[in-house]
């Protein structure tokens, strides 16, 4: 197989954890007192030229990624999960060389008169 048939790279970039407090959420107590969120971020690129020049700017800067998804996240208050993962998504995808992102937005202390431990949407989007 001659270099050029080889198909894309299908590298996975992953930041885990990434905590801020949102106002996000129906509830005007959810609004007026905020809580904690927690997002998960996966994306696809190619990783290739990153690797063989070592130069950052080949690649995405998940230092600068995560200060902008926690931006997202403390920001612009919406009502649903739904809303706030598809805007990081948009977010992430806004670097031309990002094919694809998997982006998980955990709600721990979501208002639910029961014991459980976390709630949490996935959404994943590509380019294509």
């Amino acid at each position: 197989m001659k270099s050029s048939d080889a198909p894309d790279a299908q590298d996975r970039l992953s930041v885990r954890g990434i905590e801020a407090v949102g106002h996000h959420g129906v509830f005007d107590h959810e609004r007026r007192n905020g809580q904690i969120f927690r997002v998960d971020i996966a994306l696809g690129l190619d990783t290739r030229a990153a690797a063989g020049s070592d130069d950052l700017r080949q690649t995405v800067d998940y230092g600068s990624l995560v200060a902008t998804v926690k931006k997202a996240i403390e920001t612009d208050p919406v009502d649903l999960i739904e809303t706030l993962a598809q805007r990081i998504a948009t977010v992430c995808l806004s670097d031309e060389r990002v094919q694809w992102t998997e982006v998980t937005v955990h709600k721990p202390d979501a208002p639910i008169e029961a014991t459980f431990s976390d709630v949490a949407l996935t959404i994943l989007r590509s380019r294509a």
